[in-house]
């Protein structure tokens, strides 16, 4: 009797499955340690317990994309193992921070599977929602996924593609107990630019660029327990490189974002992001930003700032799609966030 599996191919999902992941995770001040390593992270409220706490909190949590990565990587093994490439996100929100202790696992629910019209590969959905000790949601997002055929000769399933909304409406965003930014230190977060500051369709180039390495990625990757071929394995892609994992590429555009958007604390909500081209080692990464909403909050001194964040690999900001509609080849990702903000 065989004791390895290959993983799940697309014949494998089915409408309505839920996908119990493996391996939960308990996290430390280590996980802080290597995302500050890894990224140029500088967000005050996760880099200082006691900024955080000037801001209400406990203390400093994990950083909200760190907790993401977390969680996503739990869902590799049975649901992007065979991946081709991991396509969007949609009705992300964080509910709960995340702090050194907490124990995080994932479950997933298939909602959507639609096979390509190649017939050797196709798209499935899944709704995942990241747990604590407690039973506790600390966040929920959808991503949609090309995953290969291991059968070509399996049927296709039926066509489902799940509706999702578009913008995550302000009044559903999730305010961590305790925020107030009433008393926040603009000095010590590093920048004087707050909430009124910043008007919509306002853009923001944040000049400053990272060259991608091979060895970082796979650190960063092995850190999230992330085990999707394309990111290790040279000859499971046609070209023999390897695929940076896109959540590498986020957080490296988050933390470039800090210069101009220092104070954009805390992300609570993922309106929508496409991973527009791939992004392999050599590669440097620059980040721009364009104010989509703004909307005040019930939290003392907090309000709600709607991003785009645009990572490229090359030209000139401010440039998403060509004549054709379709992502310029230097754009890499193109993320819709709400972000938290002192008035």
């Amino acid at each position: 009797m065989a004791k390895t599996t290959p993983g799940r191919f697309f014949e494998d999902y089915a409408v309505g499955d839920v996908l119990h992941h493996a391996v939960p995770r308990t996290v430390s001040g280590g996980e802080r340690a290597l995302y500050h390593a890894l990224y140029p992270a500088r967000h005050a409220l996760y880099s200082s317990d006691e900024f955080a706490r000037g801001c209400g909190l406990a203390g400093a949590p994990l950083e909200d994309l760190a907790a993401f990565h977390m969680v996503f990587g739990k869902t590799v093994p049975d649901v992007s193992l065979n991946a081709v490439a991991n396509l969007g996100y949609a009705e992300g929100r964080w509910h709960l921070p995340v702090y050194a202790g907490d124990t995080l696992r994932a479950e997933s629910e298939v909602i959507g599977v639609k096979q390509n019209s190649n017939g050797k590969s196709g798209v499935v959905y899944v709704r995942t929602r990241g747990l604590n000790q407690r039973d506790d949601c600390v966040l929920d997002y959808v991503r949609w996924v090309m995953v290969r055929k291991g059968d070509l000769e399996a049927p296709a399933p039926e066509t489902c593609i799940p509706e999702l909304a578009k913008v995550i409406p302000a009044e559903d965003l999730v305010i961590p107990n305790g925020l107030d930014f009433s008393g926040y230190d603009f000095a010590l977060a590093g920048e004087a630019h707050r909430w009124g500051d910043y008007a919509v369709g306002e853009q923001i180039d944040h000049i400053d660029g990272v060259t991608i390495e091979e060895a970082e990625h796979m650190l960063a990757t092995r850190l999230w327990q992330n085990t999707a071929k394309v990111h290790f394995d040279t000859t499971a892609r046609p070209d023999g490189t390897r695929l940076i994992y896109g959540g590498h590429v986020i957080s490296m555009a988050r933390a470039l974002s800090f210069n101009g958007l220092a104070n954009a604390q805390m992300i609570v909500g993922l309106n929508g992001g496409a991973h527009a081209n791939p992004c392999t080692a050599g590669m440097t990464i620059r980040a721009w930003s364009e104010v989509l909403d703004k909307a005040e909050t019930s939290a003392p001194g907090v309000g709600a700032i709607r991003l785009r964040l645009v990572a490229t690999s090359g030209g000139a900001p401010f440039q998403l799609k060509g004549e054709d509609g379709k992502y310029r080849s230097e754009v890499l990702l193109d993320l819709d966030y709400w972000a938290l903000m002192p008035l």
